[in-house]
C-alpha cells in the first residue's frame, strides 16, 4: 500500500493506494453497503447509496456527493470528504482511496496510520476473514512512527 500526503481544494489530504486481489464488483459491494461495511469500517453507516442523500453516522452528518458504481463513491461526514475510487487491474482491481481531512481532529501520519489499519480490515474482509478492530491496530505505535518520518521528510 502507499500512501500520500496531497492537497484538495486547498485543504490537507491523503490518498491511499493498494491493490486488492478482488474484482470491482466484489470491492464495491465492500465499500458501499452498509452491512459489508459495518463489518470492516470505522463507522456503521445508513446510507443507500445516491447521490444527493444524507445520513447520520457517529454523530455527524454526511452527505453523498458522487456514486458512480462500480467506481466511485465519494461522500462528505461532518467537515471532512471521503472518496472511493476503484480502477479495473487484471483480475483484481486497484482502491485509492482519499481523505481530505481537519487536521484539529490529528495529524497526516496518525491519520495515515488508523487508514491503513481500516484497509487491512477490509482485505481480510474481502478474504473471507475478520480482522477486529483491536487486531488491526496492533502495532499502531510503529505505523504512526513509520508514518511520522516519511512525512516529515
Amino acid at each position: 500500500m502507499t500512501v500520500r500526503k496531497d492537497v484538495v481544494n486547498g485543504r490537507p489530504a491523503l490518498r491511499l493506494t493498494r491493490s486488492l486481489l478482488h474484482s470491482v464488483d466484489r470491492v464495491w459491494r465492500a465499500v458501499s453497503e452498509p452491512a459489508e461495511l459495518e463489518k470492516w469500517f470505522v463507522a456503521t453507516v445508513p446510507w443507500e447509496p445516491r447521490a444527493g442523500e444524507t445520513f447520520e453516522a457517529g454523530g455527524a452528518t454526511g452527505e453523498i456527493i458522487v456514486v458512480d458504481p462500480p467506481h466511485v463513491l465519494a461522500w462528505t461526514w461532518g467537515v471532512e470528504e471521503y472518496r472511493f475510487e476503484l480502477i479495473p487491474d487484471g483480475e483484481g482491481c486497484v482502491l485509492v482511496f482519499t481523505h481530505v481531512f481537519n487536521p484539529d481532529y490529528g495529524p497526516d501520519w496518525q491519520h495515515a496510520a488508523g487508514w491503513e489499519a481500516y484497509v487491512d480490515r477490509l482485505e481480510a474482509h474481502l478474504d473471507g476473514g475478520y480482522l477486529s478492530e483491536e487486531e488491526a491496530h496492533l502495532g499502531m505505535d510503529e505505523r504512526k512512527d513509520r508514518y511520522r518520518q516519511a512525512f516529515s521528510t
